[in-house]
C-alpha cells in the first residue's frame, strides 16, 4: 500500500515540472519578440550612432574613422554649449514647476471636494494631447491673443516669442502645462496610500496644516516624488516638439535645445558623425543626472 501511494506523489511531481516548464516556454516565447523589436529599432541604431561619431560621416557618401575628433571639437563649439546651457536652465525650471504645480493641485484634488473625480480627467487632458498639436495652439495664442489682450504691458505688447531674452517662458509654460497631467496622477496615487490615522493622530499632537505636509505627508511620497522628478528631467532634457512649434529655436539660437540641434545639424546639415556624438554625450548626461537623483533621493524615501 505504501508503495502504490507513493506513485500518485511522483507522477504529480512530474506533472507539475512539465506545467513548470512550459509556462517558462510560453514566457519566453512572448518575450523574445519584443527583446527582437527593441534591439532593432533601439539598441542597434544606438551602437550605429556611437560607432559613427567615431567618423567623419556626412549621413551619404564615404567616410572615415577620425577617433575623439568630434568629441573635442564638440567643447569648443559655442552653439553647442548654448544649446547644452539653454536645455539644462530649461529642464530645472520645468522641473521645479511641475512638481510643485502638480503636488499642490493633488493635495486639492485628494481633498474631500465634489466633482473630484471629473477634475481628474480634466486635468489628464492635455497629457493625451499631442505636444506639436499644443505647440502650434499655443505659438498662435502667444504671437496674436496675448499682445492684442495685453496691449498695455510692455513685455506682452509685442509676440514675446521673437524675444531673445524671454522667448523662453513660453516654452516653459506650455511644457509645464502638459507635464502637469502625468505628475499629478503620480502623486494621486501617492497621497492615497497615506492612511488617514496618521492625520488624525498628528492633529491631536497640534501637528495640522504645513506641519503636518512637512512631517507626514513629504516623507511618505518621496517615492512619487523621485518618479516624476526623474523623469521631468529625462523628457525636459529631450525637448523638441514643443521648440519646433513655438520658436523654431529662435530667435536666432536663444531657445535652441540640444535634441533640435542634432536634429537639424545631423538630417539637414550635413553633420551626421559630428551630432551622432552630440547625441552620444546627451545620454551620458541624462543617465549620469538620473543615477545622481536617484542617488539623492532614494535615501529620502526611506
Amino acid at each position: 500500500m505504501t508503495m502504490t501511494q507513493a506513485r500518485p506523489a511522483v507522477g504529480g511531481g512530474t506533472m507539475r515540472r512539465k506545467r513548470r516548464k512550459l509556462a517558462e516556454a510560453t514566457y519566453y516565447w512572448m518575450v523574445w519578440p519584443f527583446v527582437i523589436l527593441f534591439a532593432i529599432f533601439h539598441t542597434i541604431p544606438m551602437l550605429a550612432g556611437i560607432f559613427f561619431s567615431f567618423t567623419n560621416y556626412a549621413g551619404y557618401g564615404k567616410w572615415r574613422m577620425v577617433g575623439f575628433s568630434n568629441y573635442i571639437n564638440l567643447f569648443g563649439d559655442d552653439r553647442v554649449m548654448h544649446s547644452y546651457l539653454f536645455t539644462i536652465f530649461f529642464s530645472l525650471v520645468a522641473t521645479i514647476l511641475t512638481n510643485v504645480i502638480s503636488l499642490a493641485v493633488a493635495l486639492a484634488l485628494n481633498a474631500k471636494i465634489k466633482a473630484r473625480n471629473f477634475f481628474r480627467g480634466i486635468f489628464f487632458i492635455p497629457y493625451v494631447l499631442s505636444m506639436l498639436i499644443i505647440g502650434y495652439v499655443f505659438q498662435f495664442f502667444f504671437s496674436k491673443s496675448v499682445p492684442r489682450i495685453f496691449s498695455s504691458i510692455p513685455l506682452l505688447r509685442d509676440n514675446i516669442l521673437t524675444n531673445e531674452h524671454w522667448a523662453w517662458i513660453p516654452i516653459v509654460i506650455v511644457t509645464v502645462w502638459q507635464a502637469c497631467a502625468f505628475a499629478i496622477i503620480i502623486y494621486l496615487a501617492g497621497l492615497q496610500t497615506i492612511p488617514e490615522d496618521l492625520y488624525e493622530a498628528a492633529s491631536l499632537d497640534g501637528a495640522t496644516g504645513f506641519k503636518a505636509f512637512k512631517s507626514i505627508t513629504l516623507p511618505l511620497i518621496m517615492g512619487y516624488v523621485t518618479i516624476n522628478v526623474v523623469l521631468n528631467i529625462k523628457n525636459f532634457m529631450q525637448a523638441f516638439d514643443q521648440i519646433v512649434a513655438l520658436t523654431d529655436g529662435g530667435p536666432g539660437m536663444a531657445t535652441e535645445s540640444v535634441t533640435l540641434q542634432i536634429y537639424q545639424g545631423g538630417f539637414t546639415g550635413g553633420e551626421f558623425a559630428y551630432q551622432s556624438a552630440d547625441a552620444a554625450i546627451l545620454f551620458l548626461i541624462i543617465t549620469a543626472l538620473s543615477f545622481i537623483q536617484l542617488r539623492y533621493l532614494n535615501p529620502k524615501e526611506d
